[in-house]
């Protein structure tokens, strides 16, 4: 062809920095991983056979374009009965192809082309190419590990323009496992009423807090209306290739998502619906289990990388470990190739969650114990080798 054949916003974008490690992993044998961001629990056998009975019941079918009623009426309960969170199942909730789906649909409904989107960073992989396909302008703002990773409502104000239209939040976070409090949501959302903002909050580790301080940002005073929270089955109770997810929002922005999502979609699977209904009804006992056995290999893996020498913020949720590398002086890229090739441990590079995360690593502690101490004792020979 005469004229270029791929979008100018496609080609800009680079492919996932941690799917390339993961294709080198896939070339090597005993590999231990931590770099896989899910749950190494199967899915609760209850929450299988569900899904399992509804195919031999024939639920094979299409659903309304919003999901399962029934689905959005458990997910409107639990909302309510655990975060005081009130959203009508008719018409605030929409069912989606996982989280990714729900943050890839809530741009597309709201953003028009030059509009900034403020991502504090580190950041999901996503975040900024999905700004960018959706016509926005990813806006980055630091966070620092002596403020524990939280993004500040002075560091967003910094960077807000009469071209901004979305704060884009997502706590616990992933990649460094940071939470926010009560406090500084509540500055942040002075910020976003002062400036006339919309919030994305990603919440999909919601569940995943370890001190139980965890905060939705919908529930913070008069941030219902200009918020649009998104959650998922994936993290909390290991359903990540079931791939539902929803959104929670106003009416407007519900319809908006919806039209998007039922040209392109349609609906999310019949059969993981059916899962997720008892997964939100009936799962949340093993999904306790598997929280309390997250929070040991959490401590675990936090220690032994301050034991090797590898300083270590505390994550407060997800699963992920970010400890610094900066005393070995190689790059995250360097260290986890050297890592990966030399001892056979994958790791994902600090960097490609932005430059924010240079000079990091992601750990992943999604993965048996005794492979976390493995893994350890590996890095353990590896530091010893590059640290000054």
């Amino acid at each position: 062809m005469s004229k270029p054949l791929i979008s100018k916003i496609v080609e800009s974008v680079p492919p996932s920095g941690i799917r390339r490690f993961f294709d080198i992993i896939l070339s090597m044998e005993g590999v231990i991983s931590l770099g896989v961001g899910e749950p190494d629990f199967a899915t609760p056998w209850t929450i299988r056979e569900t899904g399992i009975y509804s195919l031999e019941q024939g639920y094979t079918t299409y659903t309304s374009n919003q999901g399962l009623l029934k689905l959005r009426e458990a997910i409107s309960n639990h909302l309510y009965h655990t975060y005081g969170l009130n959203y009508d199942p008719m018409e605030e909730i929409l069912i989606t192809v996982g989280v990714s789906e729900a943050l890839d649909l809530a741009l597309r409904a709201i953003i028009n082309p030059g509009d900034e989107v403020i991502i504090p960073e580190p950041s999901y992989v996503s975040y900024k190419p999905c700004t960018l396909f959706s016509g926005g302008i990813p806006v980055v703002v630091p966070t620092y590990l002596k403020d524990g990773f939280k993004v500040t409502s002075s560091e967003i104000e910094k960077v807000v323009t009469d071209r901004t239209k979305v704060i884009l939040l997502s706590y616990p976070n992933n990649p460094t496992g940071a939470t926010m409090d009560r406090e500084g949501l509540l500055e942040i959302a002075e910020v976003a009423k002062r400036h006339d903002l919309v919030v994305i909050s990603d919440e999909i580790y919601g569940q995943l807090t370890y001190d139980d301080t965890y905060t939705p940002f919908p529930s913070i005073p008069n941030m219902k209306e200009r918020t649009i929270f998104l959650d998922g089955f994936s993290k909390a109770y290991a359903m990540t290739g079931w791939r539902i997810g929803f959104a929670c929002s106003i009416p407007e922005v519900i319809r908006a998502m919806t039209k998007i999502h039922q040209y392109t979609t349609l609906c999310a699977s019949i059969i993981a619906q059916k899962a997720a209904i008892e997964a939100i009804t009936k799962g949340n006992d093993r999904m306790y289990e598997m929280k309390n056995e997250y929070n040991r290999r959490r401590q675990l893996i936090v220690n032994g990388l301050r034991e090797i020498g590898l300083p270590c913020f505390e994550p407060k949720g997800a699963f992920y470990a970010f400890p610094s590398i900066e005393n070995t002086r190689l790059s995250s890229s360097e260290f986890a190739e050297r890592l990966l090739l030399e001892e056979k441990v994958a790791v994902v590079p600090g960097e490609v969650f932005g430059r924010c995360g240079e000079g990091y690593i992601r750990c992943s502690y999604a993965v048996e114990q005794q492979l976390i101490e493995e893994a350890l004792t590996r890095m353990d020979r590896f530091v010893k080798r590059y640290r000054k």
